[in-house]
Formats: C-alpha cells, sequence, structure tokens
C-alpha cells in the first residue's frame, strides 16, 4: 500500500518533503523481504510460534525459547504468501524506478523469481 501511495502521491509527497521518508519506510520493508527470499524455491513466512510467543511478556531480544521459522518450498506450499510478497516487491520497483535504478533492478529480480516460484 505505501508503494503504491508513493507512484499514486509522488508530486504531493515530494512537495512536502516527505518521498524521501516514503521511500525510506518502503525499501526497509522489500529488505526485509528480500532477506525472507534468500534463494530460489524457498520463502520463509513466519519466524515464531504464536501459541509459546504470547504465553509470555518480554521483549523478543530477551527470549530464550526456541524461534521456529516457518518457510514454503517446493514441499511446502504457500502460494499466496508469495504471490502477495512478488506484488509487493513489484510495487516497490515501480516506486523507485526513476529515484534508485539499480536497487529497482534489484526489486524486480526478486519479484520475478518469487513470482515463478508461487
Amino acid at each position: 500500500m505505501l508503494a503504491w501511495s508513493a507512484i499514486d502521491f509522488e508530486d504531493e509527497l515530494r512537495a512536502a518533503n516527505e518521498l524521501n521518508s516514503t521511500l525510506d519506510a518502503i525499501r526497509w520493508g522489500t529488505d526485509y523481504l528480500m532477506k525472507a527470499h534468500p534463494k530460489d524455491n524457498l520463502l520463509y513466512g513466519q519466524v515464531g510460534d504464536g501459541d509459546s510467543d504470547h504465553a509470555c511478556w518480554e521483549r523478543q531480544e530477551d527470549m530464550t525459547t526456541p524461534r521456529t521459522a516457518y518457510f514454503i518450498d517446493v514441499d511446502h506450499r504457500g502460494s499466496d504468501l508469495a504471490g502477495k510478497t512478488a506484488a509487493a516487491l513489484a510495487a516497490a520497483t515501480i516506486a523507485f524506478n526513476y529515484t534508485d535504478h539499480i536497487y529497482a533492478r534489484k526489486l524486480v529480480n526478486h519479484a520475478w523469481r518469487v513470482s515463478n516460484f508461487s
């Protein structure tokens, strides 16, 4: 949603001197999504178990319980997650296309690879 806002309201964000802040926020999220896709046919979707995580009230950094990582791959299906991830990366590609062409190319590469996987 934020990427589409940056695309649709680029002139307004630029006039308000908020375009760079918006792109920084988008980059934070897309960097995370690309790290969750470390190789073809693998996408991490969740870290932690809601039942055990919500049974205690402490910072995640202080937790000593196992942190299970859930992922999708050729044996663990999740085309909905992969499709949404690909769409988010593709939208961000458009947002960065004129301001950071190298980053936009990296985004579209991941978007295609995740989309093909989905």
